[in-house]
């Protein structure tokens, strides 16, 4: 049960949090930034993460194969830089998680703020007009959304099943241990090549949204 002292520092925290946002959106507007452009800019964030994510997660792919494909050497490095893979896919997967929780607030102000304003007008047909502009740019977000919610949820079978193999590798620096992770290659190497097709489409969308805003 949380007490009252944590509900008040809390709502304190949200109250604070709230007023370093509209203190942003603020300063950029006075800076000709609006909220439309801020969510511009934060779906190429977005799509970058995407794409740097998507390398990474070949590049892991890559490094599990020289794995099983271990013909002689020092397994500790082999263990190490399967590692450092793993470390940087982890990193990337989070970097994608962020970039879209960003994306996600800024659309959840700029319509609120735009559904808002509709009601500030005088004249009904431009209300209308700004009105449909407003469902249709909410039926190309929600489609993009969905887009990159499909890739980011790719990453974390990805990512329990090659921090299995790491540890495993890790516990038990042998040849039969290699024998034994060659099985699990291929299964890797299907979910890996599913992630990639998404995080295509996703990155495809964003480009089509970000053209789409851009053009009005």
């Amino acid at each position: 049960m949380i007490s009252k002292v944590k509900l008040g520092f809390l709502s304190i925290l949200m109250v604070a949090l709230v007023g370093c946002q509209s203190a942003y959106y603020s300063a950029m507007e006075q800076v000709g930034i609006h909220k439309r452009d801020i969510l511009v800019d934060r779906v190429e964030d977005a799509r970058e993460s995407q794409e740097d994510a998507q390398e990474q997660f070949k590049d892991a792919l890559e490094q599990f194969r020289s794995v099983v494909s271990f013909d002689g050497g020092e397994l500790d490095a082999v263990y190490n830089r399967l590692q450092a893979e793993y470390d940087d896919s982890v990193a990337a997967a989070e970097d994608v998680t962020t970039r879209i929780k960003k994306v996600e607030q800024v659309s959840e102000d700029l319509f609120e703020e735009w559904e808002e304003e509709l009601t500030k007008y005088s004249n009904r047909k431009l209300r209308d007009q700004s009105a449909a502009k407003l469902r249709s740019t909410k039926v190309r977000y929600a489609e993009l959304l969905r887009s990159l919610k499909r890739a980011e949820k790719r990453m974390p079978p990805v990512l329990s099943a090659l921090q299995d193999n790491v540890l495993f590798l890790k516990h038990n620096l042998n040849a039969q241990a290699i024998g034994s992770l060659k099985a699990e290659y291929r299964g890797i190497k299907s979910n890996i090549d599913l992630l990639v097709r998404d995080m295509e489409k996703a990155i495809a969308d964003s480009d089509r949204f970000i053209k789409q805003m851009e053009q009005g």
